[in-house]
């Protein structure tokens, strides 16, 4: 039984960051699982928990049953609580114990996969509770997995993989928070556009244009005397989209052109993931 044709793309950029994964983990000396990575507070241990953990809820298997330590610092909020639990259970794991694991649940996923029957609408079990569709929960879940490979490259030394099927999702997944963050949360004017040409593995030009009611919509038409135009490349994009640099850390890479107070607060709202 072969994945309806849209839930196709999103099984084959979690097989494809996940074979990466465990390639980059597997040779991994035990002192090297505690290396230091961009998430804060996570180790190279704790990121290879936190996908080994989101794959079992894939799965559908319970949560364990574990009380976290007072003292993590970087565990602030319900939703850091939430995805601590499968990390910290975990954190005295040897290496052998963790690739062990992180095969056997990749096995288990790969058949789920395979005997996937499900409509791409089915709601099914999301993070906290809240119910998705299949077809999300997915999608989120390939972001998330090319996103952790991402966080374990920077931290081994190891580039690669920003043209992968997982980036392109994760392109798609970042350019649908754009008409959120530059129309809602950063307040661009009405009937104003603001563009993003970003160079690199994966490109694109993209176009936010608000409209009169202070909507935003996504648009791949380029616009003439936007607001503010951004330009970038890939790398630095989604590191700053997803939490993993400071503006003033890559403010070299990114320039941006337009009303100073409208391109600060856009880049001050760049971020999408919690």
């Amino acid at each position: 039984m072969s994945l309806p044709p849209t839930l196709q793309p999103y099984a084959d950029a979690w097989t494809h960051s996940i074979e990466a994964i465990s390639e980059l983990v597997q040779p991994l000396a035990e002192r090297e699982w505690n290396r230091r990575t961009p998430c804060p507070g996570w180790s190279v241990r704790d990121i290879v928990s936190h996908v080994i953990g989101l794959d079992n809820e894939m799965l559908g298997d319970p949560r364990p049953i574990h009380t976290l330590p007072r003292d993590l610092y970087h565990v602030t909020n319900a939703h850091q609580r939430y995805m601590e639990m499968q990390v910290d259970v975990r954190r005295h794991h040897t290496a052998p114990e963790m690739t062990s694991e992180l095969e056997y649940t990749v096995i288990r996923r790969n058949r789920q996969l395979r005997n996937e029957s499900r409509q791409p609408d089915t709601m099914v079990r999301g993070h906290l509770g809240a119910s998705v569709t299949l077809e999300e929960s997915m999608r989120n879940h390939a972001f998330n997995v090319w996103v952790h490979e991402q966080d374990l490259r920077a931290s081994l030394g190891r580039p690669g993989n920003l043209d992968s099927p997982g980036a392109h999702i994760a392109r798609d997944v970042l350019l649908a928070a754009l008409p959120r963050i530059v129309a809602e949360e950063s307040g661009a004017p009405r009937s104003s556009a603001i563009v993003f040409d970003v160079h690199g593995p994966v490109e694109f030009l993209r176009t936010i244009r608000v409209d009169i009611q202070g909507r935003g919509t996504l648009e791949t038409a380029p616009a003439l005397g936007p607001a503010a135009t951004f330009t970038l490349d890939w790398e630095t994009y989604v590191r700053l989209a997803c939490g993993r640099v400071s503006l003033e850390s890559v403010a070299d890479r990114v320039k941006a052109e337009g009303e100073p107070e409208l391109t600060a607060a856009i880049l001050r709202n760049f971020t999408v993931t919690p």
